[in-house]
């Protein structure tokens, strides 16, 4: 029975016959893998998600994280599903292997991670934010720091989180206020607040390790001047046993709309709950330089926004497969050509709308899943950072608007069953409806794309993205046929997006061009898709068989129903249209 959580058979054709990561293991880090090593990650991943993380993945849901006043309080199951992965040595399994990490390319990695998101996105979260944590460590931290902290927590002892925002600051980060105090010992003293933190308090581990961003008093205004610390809930003696509790006291917990299965909290630093009498403050220790914080983070946060995209689309990859099913067996109404009412009904993957709907959601998923691999890929090549860079806030951005999109579709394929809680496809919606605002909004990754990315290092990575898309164009054009139809409008859709992007940045008028960012990121995010639909065409090329077909198909879907909305976008770039700006806020 083929599995609601992802396609394999998708995941196969992606990473061996798209990517080819096995020509990976020709590289020195990848050297002791071999294709099966990849498949065995990858089987592995999919019998836990079936076994340990889908089952209670509407039960956390039901029953989601309580606080009394002292203890918060998991499901038993979420901690199951921590130590069945942590067991597997899966925390590590990019790690370097003087960690005691498997060395694998991230590309299998997050394939292969991709089957825990799709069965229980919030559980996986505890793990994602873990993972991130440990890489930033494992990068900038001391060697000191690595053994007290990075190695507990792959070993599954420890869990990580990342502490930014703050209520008054929001994801305006130059506006934090948490502080940190030097002392004579080398380590610092926190006092502040931090909100909307996932996975910061629980009983999961013996301990958590905070990632917070704090000024030092006397640095630099703005985010110049913050600095990154670690936190632990407990503190850690020189032999790594875990001591006395740290001055990090739960205000309370956030309730939210979906992914209720991992806590979000409000964290007080300093307080004096838990040293009544000692020094005051929460005892951290300084990651790196002072003042760097915001540059270290980045690493987590860049991370963490590649996972976000990755989550939305496991979501929406899952949605789609149970619309997909469901549709099969449903029964209802008849072809609209059949005019006797006695005629059997027919399953509505017949009728021409639903196939629309599963259609858009196999364009969305399958294109999306496309795009988080090819980041990933980019990380595991490590020679163009210009085009990884620009494709991040889309990779994180696309995913989380379409695929979102892709859940609402199931949905309504489920007709009146879809928004009810006997059926999964409303609560991944309400899951997935968070990833637009975590790890940032579209609003900030289009400033990002638009504002940084698309400029920097004087349009490197712009050129990076055009450099890529036309060698892709290439390849079809000597192709020839539908493909080489294909790359024509693909070339002259990215052309024109090029265009306007040279003259809105030329127009001198800094502030239309970026008024209407998020559509410029849309726009992008949908000629980037495009793109990788050509690539997965090209590789379909010369196969059959139904998957082939299916494939070819959801291109032309893409190219013939989505494509074509990025004309009016661009329209309205070009126009360097101030509509929006020049709305006044008594006009609400």
């Amino acid at each position: 029975m083929k599995s609601t959580l992802l396609s394999r058979r998708d995941l196969d054709f992606l990473l061996f016959e798209w990517l080819r990561v096995d020509e990976l293991t020709q590289r020195p880090r990848f050297a002791d893998h071999s294709h099966d090593t990849f498949t065995g990650v990858l089987d592995l991943c999919e019998q836990l998600a079936e076994r340990y993380f889908a089952p209670h993945n509407k039960k956390s849901d039901a029953h989601e994280p309580t606080f009394d006043g002292e203890k918060v309080t998991v499901i038993p199951e979420v901690k199951e599903a921590w130590e069945a992965f942590a067991a597997a040595d899966l925390l590590a399994m990019g790690m370097d292997a003087e960690l005691g990490g498997a060395q694998l390319p991230a590309t299998v990695a997050q394939a292969a991670f991709a089957w825990i998101s799709a069965a229980n996105l919030a559980t996986s979260g505890y793990l994602m934010l873990t993972i991130a944590n440990a890489n930033l460590l494992a990068e900038f931290g001391t060697a000191e720091q690595i053994d007290r902290f990075v190695r507990p927590m792959l070993a599954g002892r420890f869990s990580g989180t990342m502490a930014l925002s703050e209520t008054q600051a929001g994801s305006s980060l130059a506006d934090i206020t948490t502080r940190a105090e030097p002392r004579d010992d080398g380590t610092y003293r926190l006092f502040g607040s931090k909100m909307w933190i996932s996975g910061a308090e629980h009983e999961i581990t013996e301990n958590i390790v905070n990632l917070v961003l704090a000024k030092i008093p006397g640095g630099p205004p703005g985010t110049k001047g913050i600095s990154l610390f670690v936190v632990p809930k407990y503190l850690v003696a020189e032999d790594g046993s875990v001591g006395e509790r740290n001055d990090v006291v739960l205000a309370g917990l956030n309730h939210k709309m979906g992914q209720r299965g991992i806590t979000n909290t409000v964290l007080n630093f300093g307080e004096g709950v838990f040293n009544p009498g000692g020094e005051p403050g929460a005892v951290g220790y300084l990651v790196g330089e002072p003042h760097r914080g915001i540059t270290y983070m980045f690493r987590m946060m860049n991370e963490a926004r590649l996972g976000v995209g990755m989550g939305a689309v496991a979501l929406g990859y899952t949605g789609y497969l149970k619309s997909v099913k469901y549709a099969r067996e449903r029964p209802q109404g008849r072809p609209v050509t059949a005019k006797d009412p006695a005629t059997p009904q027919v399953p509505i993957i017949e009728h021409a709308d639903v196939k629309r709907m599963l259609l858009a959601q196999k364009s969305y998923v399958e294109g999306a899943l496309a795009l988080a691999l090819y980041c990933a890929r980019l990380v595991d090549l490590g020679d163009n950072q210009d085009l990884l860079d620009i494709l991040t806030p889309v990779a994180k951005s696309w995913p989380s608007q379409w695929c979102l999109e892709a859940n609402s579709l199931a949905i309504q394929v489920h007709g009146g069953y879809g928004y009810t809680r006997e059926y999964d496809v409303e609560q991944h919606y309400r899951d997935n409806r968070l990833n637009p605002i975590h790890e940032g909004t579209h609003g900030i990754q289009s400033v990002d794309l638009l504002g940084r990315k698309v400029t920097q290092r004087g349009g490197a990575s712009l050129r990076a993205v055009g450099g890529a898309l036309a060698a892709t164009v290439a390849a079809a054009g000597e192709c020839g046929g539908e493909a080489a139809s294909l790359a024509e409008e693909l070339d002259a859709r990215w052309q024109r997006l090029v265009a306007v992007t040279t003259a809105m940045f030329g127009s001198g008028d800094i502030e239309a061009a970026m008024a209407n960012s998020v559509v410029y990121l849309e726009a992008f995010g949908h000629v980037v898709i495009a793109w990788m639909w050509l690539e997965q065409f090209l590789a379909a090329e010369g196969r059959t068989g139904d998957f082939y077909d299916g494939k070819r198909q959801a291109a032309r879907f893409f190219y013939r129903y989505e494509l074509p909305k990025v004309g009016p976008q661009l329209d309205l770039l070009d126009s360097l249209d101030r509509t929006t700006l020049e709305m006044r806020p008594t006009w609400f």
